[in-house]
């Protein structure tokens, strides 16, 4: 049966993004005891500060650096999978930013394509939280190496055939954990669930966007 969810805002807090609905129908994955089934995908702190999800996707397209993940850190309320490399910034490197990302207390890591099996290894070697390695094919023995490599969750990142790959996957290796890119669509997450994901990447609006939409409102008011 149906229970309504008491809720509960202030005045200054009222306003806020909100993950869409249909996300609360994926399963979810446990991590270190937090049930997570959605993940914003940003690295603005006032997006941050200021959005309903239940985790952080801080993955960025530049050299990850330390200070950026501290600075996220610091002001996150909700666990954070950090980005560690896998394009320029490989290997050793690699895994001395998941330690450090570790030890600043997020709750995984996140590895891009590129990235070779050995890193992954190494990382799985060096550091004691999840690691992330994402997949953008349904090549089935690449797969089948990352998770033999030691990855504890794949990141489906296919673009318009990101529900495909997440259902063949999950037909070949059901246990494995899968955090898929659903962007804001939300026919787009419905069908991802469906497939198989068990927790789904939102990309929220910009600070942009936020902005040019409350000063119509303004512009509108005075």
């Amino acid at each position: 049966m149906y229970k309504p969810v008491p809720r509960i805002t202030g005045n200054l807090r009222s306003y806020m993004i909100k993950v869409p609905e249909i996300i609360r129908e994926a399963s979810g994955i446990v991590i270190l005891g937090r049930k997570i089934k959605s993940l914003a995908f940003t690295t603005d702190i006032a997006i941050i500060e200021n959005i309903d999800a239940d985790a952080i996707w801080a993955v960025y397209p530049f050299t990850p650096q330390p200070t950026i993940t501290h600075a996220i850190m610091t002001c996150s309320d909700v666990p954070v999978f950090c980005g560690v490399g896998g394009g320029v910034t490989n290997g050793q490197r690699s895994s001395n930013l998941a330690l450090h990302a570790e030890f600043q207390g997020a709750i995984g890591v996140v590895l891009n394509a590129p990235s070779s099996n050995d890193t992954v290894n190494m990382m799985k070697q060096t550091i004691d939280i999840p690691v992330a390695i994402t997949v953008v094919s349904d090549n089935l023995q690449k797969i089948e190496d990352r998770i033999n490599a030691g990855a504890d969750i794949l990141n489906v990142a296919a673009g318009k055939n990101t529900s495909k790959v997440v259902k063949i996957i999950k037909q070949h290796f059901s246990n494995i954990p899968i955090i898929a890119t659903g962007g804001g669509d939300e026919e787009v997450i419905k069908e991802t669930i469906e497939a198989g994901a068990n927790a789904i990447i939102y990309n929220p609006p910009s600070t942009l966007e936020i902005f040019r939409s409350r000063m119509d409102v303004y512009r509108n008011e005075y």
